[in-house]
C-alpha cells in the first residue's frame, strides 16, 4: 500500500452560488490558493441594520501562507465590493484589467488602504505565474467595459471561469469576446467550466 497522497485540485467557493452577490472562489493545489473575485452582497428586506455583506473569511485565514493572489474578472460591486474589508485580513496582490482596477483604486483610497496593496494591470492573453497555477485572462463581453474569462491552468487540469458575459459581436465599446480564444482552450482539453453569469 502506497502512503503517497495524490494531490488534488479542490474549488471552494466562499460565496456567491445560488444567489446574486458575494462572488469569490477558491481554487487549491498542494501549497498553493488563488482566488477569483471578492464580492459583497446587499441586505435582504429582513436584515435590518446590515448595510452590506461580505464572505466568510475564515478558509483563506486558516490557509493565509497558502494564498497568491486575487485574480478579478470585472468591476460589479457584486465582484470587488469586498476588496477593501478583506485585504484587511488576507493582504496579497490583485490582478485584474485597467478598468477594473481603477475601480478597485478608488474603494481603496476610500478605505486609506491604496499603498498597502499591491495591484496589477493585465492585458487580455497575458498570463500570471503564482504557485502551481498559470492564469491567462480572455477578452469577454458584459454590462462594463474589461470584463474577461479567465483560463485557469493546473497540474490537474484547465479550468475555465467565465466571469460574468454575454456574446456580443457589436459591443458599444472596444472588441468582441474572443470566442476563438475559448476555442483552442477547449481543445486542449477543459477539466471544468465554471459559467457564472445573472439568470442564466
Amino acid at each position: 500500500m502506497k502512503n503517497k497522497k495524490t494531490k488534488k485540485l479542490r474549488i471552494v467557493p466562499l460565496g456567491g452560488l445560488e444567489k446574486i452577490g458575494m462572488n469569490i472562489t477558491a481554487f487549491e493545489y498542494d501549497d498553493s490558493i488563488i482566488v477569483v473575485d471578492c464580492g459583497l452582497s446587499f441586505p435582504e428586506d429582513d436584515m435590518f441594520g446590515i448595510d452590506l455583506i461580505v464572505p466568510d473569511l475564515t478558509y483563506l485565514q486558516d490557509n493565509y501562507d497558502k494564498v497568491k493572489g486575487f485574480f478579478i474578472t470585472h468591476g460589479h460591486e457584486d465582484h470587488i465590493g469586498a476588496i477593501p474589508y478583506v485585504m484587511k485580513e488576507i493582504n496579497v496582490p490583485i490582478y485584474s484589467t485597467k478598468l477594473t482596477n481603477g475601480l478597485i483604486e478608488h474603494k481603496l483610497e476610500e478605505h486609506e488602504m491604496l499603498k498597502v496593496v499591491k495591484r496589477k494591470v493585465v492585458s487580455y492573453g497575458q498570463h500570471i505565474n503564482l504557485g502551481a497555477f498559470r492564469v491567462e485572462f480572455i477578452k469577454t463581453n458584459h454590462s462594463i467595459q474589461d470584463a474577461a474569462a479567465l483560463a485557469i491552468y493546473s497540474p490537474a487540469g484547465i479550468v475555465v471561469h467565465t466571469g460574468d458575459f454575454k456574446v456580443d459581436y457589436t459591443p458599444v465599446f472596444g472588441d468582441a469576446i474572443d470566442l476563438p480564444r475559448f476555442g483552442e482552450i477547449g481543445k486542449k482539453g477543459v477539466l471544468a467550466l465554471m459559467c457564472d453569469s445573472t439568470n442564466a
